[in-house]
C-alpha cells in the first residue's frame, strides 16, 4: 500500500497528466524512437510518472530521470567541508550533453523552495553556482543553441507552494498554485493542443512584424529605467513554438507570453530597475538596478540578495552582458492573475525582461549555419549563465529604433502599441 503525502491529494490528478501530455505533444514534441532526459524535484515524482508514460505512448526509446532535494541539498551546506562549494558533478553533464549530442530530448520540472539557500553563506552559495556552470557548460551549449528539442514546465512543490500564498494551510496552497500552474499552462481548457497551437499562430504574430520592423535597438523607460538595447546584427525574433537543430517544433517553455531576441553584447547603454524579484538559485533578489556602459554593467545594486548578485556577475567575462531581450504585454495572463511566483518561468511571463549571460544562436538569421565566431562578430554574447530578470510594467514605454534613428512605438504603458 503506498501512503500519499496529503499535499498531493490537493492536486488535480486529470490535469496534471494534461500537463505532462502537453509537455510531450506541445512542449516536446517527442519523436519516436527518441531518448529524453528528465530533471525534476522528487516532490514532482507523480507528474515525472504521467511524463514517463506519455513519452513512451509517443514512442520514447529511453526515458532518464535524475532527482534532486531540497534536504539533501541543504546537508551539503550543513556538513560539507570547505572544498566541496568548488565542486560540481562533471560526469553527469557530460554524459547529459552525450545523449544530447546523440539525439536525446531534454525536459526540466522547476519547483523548487524559492528560498532554499536564503540562510546560506552567499559566498558558498556563489562558489556552488559557479562550479555548476562551469561543469553544466557542454550540455547547456546544446540546449541554447537549440541543437535538440527540449521544454522546461512545472509542479507546485509544497515548499514553493507556501512562498506564494504564505496566509494559507499548505494543503490550500498548493491546490492554489497548482491551479494556478494548470491556468497558465492552458491545461485547464477542453482542449490544450488546439488551444496552445492558437496560442503559438498569436506570438508568431508579433515576431514577425518584429522581424519587419528590423529595428537596430530598443528604448526603455520607465520609473528607474532609461535603457537602451542594442539589437545583433542579422538578429531575428522568436515567440511560442521553435524549429530545433534535429527539425522537431517544440515550445521551450510552457508557459509562454514572450517574444525574445537576442542583444548586441556591446551595444547596450542606461540604466534600468527590475520590476519583480529574481529567484535565483535557491536565493531571492530584489530590486535590482544596474547602470550599462559599452554593453557591460559597470554598476549593480540590489535590496536583498546583492552580494549573491554581484558574484553572479563576476562569474565570467559574459556575465556582466545581455543574451536576451524578451518583450511580454502586462496584460498577459500571468500578470492579469496577480500572483507572484517567485519562479523566473513564470514571472517572466508576466513582465518583460533581459537575460545576463549566454545568447541563443537560435535568435539570429540562418542560426543554424553560424560558426561560434560569427555570433561573436554579430554581437552574440557567451557566458556560462543565462539568468532572466524583470524590468517591464505598466509603467514602461518601449520604443523601437531603426538604422537612420527614427523610432516606432512598441509598447506603451506596458502593452503593445
Amino acid at each position: 500500500m503506498t501512503i500519499v503525502p496529503n499535499f498531493q491529494t490537493a492536486i488535480d490528478p486529470q490535469k496534471l497528466e494534461k500537463l505532462a501530455e502537453v509537455a510531450v505533444k506541445v512542449g516536446l514534441g517527442l519523436a519516436k524512437n527518441q531518448d529524453l532526459v528528465i530533471t525534476a524535484p522528487i516532490a514532482a515524482l507523480p507528474l515525472v510518472r504521467f511524463l514517463t508514460r506519455h513519452a513512451y505512448k509517443a514512442g520514447a526509446g529511453l526515458v532518464t530521470t535524475f532527482y534532486s532535494d531540497e534536504e539533501t541539498t541543504l546537508a551539503r551546506y550543513e556538513f560539507a567541508p570547505d572544498a566541496s562549494f568548488d565542486k560540481a558533478s562533471d560526469w553527469l553533464y557530460e554524459g547529459m550533453a552525450k545523449a544530447y549530442a546523440n539525439g536525446a530530448a531534454r525536459l526540466a520540472i522547476s519547483g523548487d523552495n524559492p528560498m532554499m539557500l536564503s540562510e546560506q553563506d552567499p559566498a558558498k552559495v556563489a562558489r556552488a553556482n559557479k562550479a555548476n556552470s562551469m561543469a553544466y557548460k557542454p550540455a547547456l551549449e546544446k540546449i541554447a543553441n537549440f541543437d535538440i528539442n527540449w521544454n522546461i514546465i512545472s509542479y507546485p512543490n509544497p515548499a514553493w507552494a507556501r512562498q506564494v500564498f504564505p496566509d494559507v494551510a499548505e494543503e490550500v496552497a498548493v491546490r492554489k498554485l497548482a491551479d494556478a500552474i494548470f491556468a497558465a499552462s492552458r491545461v485547464d481548457l477542453d482542449d490544450p493542443v488546439a488551444a496552445w497551437a492558437s496560442h503559438n499562430a498569436n506570438l508568431k504574430k508579433r515576431s514577425t512584424w518584429l522581424n519587419g520592423e528590423r529595428f537596430s535597438a530598443l528604448h526603455f523607460t520607465g520609473p528607474g529605467t532609461d535603457l537602451t538595447v542594442g539589437l545583433a546584427d542579422g538578429h531575428e525574433w522568436h515567440g511560442g513554438a521553435s524549429v530545433a537543430k534535429n527539425g522537431i517544433t517544440c515550445n521551450p517553455n510552457i508557459p509562454t507570453e514572450e517574444v525574445f531576441t537576442t542583444p548586441h553584447a556591446l551595444k547596450v547603454e542606461g540604466y534600468v530597475s527590475s520590476t519583480k524579484p529574481l529567484s535565483h538559485q535557491g536565493t531571492l533578489i530584489d530590486d535590482i538596478r544596474v547602470k550599462f556602459e559599452g554593453g557591460r554593467i559597470v554598476e549593480a545594486n540590489a535590496a536583498k540578495g546583492g552580494e549573491v548578485l554581484s558574484r553572479v556577475l563576476d562569474t565570467d567575462a559574459g556575465a556582466r552582458r545581455l543574451g536576451e531581450v524578451a518583450l511580454v504585454p502586462h496584460s498577459s495572463p500571468i500578470s492579469a492573475s496577480g500572483i507572484l511566483f517567485y519562479n523566473t518561468l513564470f514571472d517572466e511571463n508576466a513582465s518583460c525582461h533581459i537575460a545576463l549571460g549566454q545568447c541563443y544562436s537560435k535568435c539570429f538569421l540562418d542560426g543554424a549555419s553560424l560558426t561560434p565566431e560569427q555570433i561573436r562578430t554579430q554581437g552574440g554574447n557567451s557566458s556560462l549563465i543565462h539568468i532572466d530578470w524583470m524590468i517591464g510594467s505598466d509603467k514602461v514605454d518601449i520604443d523601437g529604433i531603426r538604422a537612420d534613428g527614427s523610432k516606432v512605438p512598441v509598447m506603451r504603458a506596458g502593452e503593445w502599441a
